[in-house]
């Protein structure tokens, strides 16, 4: 009998232990990876933004790419020069900053812009805003074929991050100086949004009445 009552105690041991590691084991959080809808919502819009602006400066003749409506206004080749700049920078400080500090899940309650707001307020063009000394066009490019692969080269880097990332983005963060505290994924989504606001800056450079005809 007191061989079978140690038995019986060993194995409610065991199985004590066993039950309390699976308890262990479903209270850490698993790390916060994108969905589905969230990785394809990013993706979309990357293309679309990518494709726009490609369209926006397809088939311009030199005198239209140089052409500055105003002293003070920025030419196609000078916001083109912007934007491919500002796709390298960006996304080098997701990676270099955002995703290099420790994840912090309670920041989420600091983040006062949503998603949609993002995509909606950064492309209105109604606002005006300077950009940082280190995003103004400097003729960085000797051609606009070098601006177009710069491009076409950083906006590949953050689709292949996006497509293949496993990283919690939603709980790394980084502050804007307008919008405030935002995500990493929300930071993803602020590339193609400067994208299509300086896409929107480029028609208007080409709406301009003494644009060059050809």
């Amino acid at each position: 009998m007191k061989i079978q009552w140690k038995f019986s105690a060993v194995l409610c041991l065991i199985a004590s232990v066993a039950l309390s590691g699976i308890a262990q084991t479903a209270a850490t959080p698993a790390p916060t990876t994108l969905t589905t809808e969230e990785r394809e919502n990013a993706l979309k819009n990357l293309q679309a933004s990518r494709d726009a602006f490609l369209k926006s400066i397809a088939g311009l003749s030199e005198k239209q790419w140089r052409f500055k409506p105003a002293p003070d206004r920025w030419s196609v080749a000078e916001i083109s020069e912007h934007i491919a700049v500002s796709e390298s920078t960006i996304f080098g400080m997701i990676e270099g900053k955002v995703m290099a500090s420790p994840a912090d899940p309670a920041k989420r309650a600091e983040v006062k812009v949503t998603d949609e707001m993002i995509l909606k307020m950064v492309p209105d063009r109604s606002h005006k805003v300077q950009a940082p000394e280190i995003l103004k066009p400097t003729n960085r490019f000797a051609t606009r074929e070098d601006t177009i692969k710069a491009f076409e080269d950083a906006r590949k880097a953050t689709m292949d991050f996006v497509r293949t990332t496993n990283d919690d983005l939603r709980d790394h963060f980084g502050p804007h100086p307008f919008l405030g505290p935002m995500d990493a994924y929300q930071w993803i989504l602020l590339i193609s949004a400067h994208t299509e606001r300086h896409t929107k800056q480029i028609e208007e450079v080409k709406a301009d009445p003494n644009f060059p005809k050809e």
